[in-house]
């Protein structure tokens, strides 16, 4: 009686597990089957000449960002998040001469998400934007991107943030640019094998005074935490 009663309980377990393995896969296609669609309709959108068309696009990048990347094919979403962040500067549409995809709110807000992917692409591509755009608030969002996705390569990305705040400084100061420069250094000190160009370029920032005193003071902290000298 007892070998029965345990071989019922054994084949009620094995049903279960077999259901429930059952609904997994089930749900994990279906899941497949919807983030596929959704590439679909955020290529189309990226696609478009429409400001609006790709501003939704961000938004279902934005969505699907939310919803956890983990085991999802993101190739269609870094593409389409590229394509975004050049937008008027990498790719250009003209009419009659006239720039008519200028869209750096656009390109902010997929630099900003690039940096949600961890790629070494999209850091490729943060670093490229950073570098080739003109607008304080687009090279503010690469800066803050590759502060939280370059680690791994951080005197590489350092280099490059210093780099952008050595041209703004002279061209458009803005504190805002600044403040997420030094918030970059902070986050990528602890992985750099040379902390000599981040020491310099936030030397410089300390004793700017087209910044804010916050700003200012901020420096001065990370240079006493990375020097042991006070400035």
């Amino acid at each position: 009686m007892k070998l029965k009663r345990y071989m019922a309980v054994l084949l009620c377990i094995c049903t279960a597990v077999a259901l429930s393995a059952q609904n997994r896969t089930e749900k994990t296609a279906e899941e497949d089957y919807l983030a596929s669609f959704e590439d679909i309709i955020i290529a189309e959108l990226t696609a478009s000449d429409e400001y609006d068309n790709k501003m939704l696009a961000l938004q279902y990048i934005e969505d699907a960002v939310g919803r956890g990347l983990d085991g999802r094919d993101i190739t269609e979403i870094q593409t389409a998040l590229c394509t975004l962040s050049g937008e008027g500067i990498v790719s250009q549409s003209r009419t009659n001469g006239r720039l008519v995809n200028n869209f750096p709110d656009i390109r902010a807000k997929a630099c900003d998400l690039l940096g949600e992917l961890n790629t070494p692409e999209a850091k490729a591509q943060l670093e490229k934007i950073a570098l080739a755009d003109n607008e304080p608030m687009v090279t503010t969002a690469a800066i803050r991107s590759l502060g939280n996705i370059s680690s791994e390569e951080a005197d590489s990305a350092v280099n490059t943030i210093a780099w952008i705040e050595r041209k703004f400084s002279v061209l458009n100061p803005t504190s805002s640019m600044a403040f997420e420069v030094l918030n970059a250094y902070e986050k990528l000190a602890p992985s750099l094998d040379d902390r000599s160009q981040m020491i310099q370029s936030i030397s410089k920032i300390a004793v700017n005074y087209t910044y804010v005193t916050p700003v200012r003071d901020k420096a001065k902290e990370l240079l006493r935490q990375y020097t042991g000298v006070k400035h």
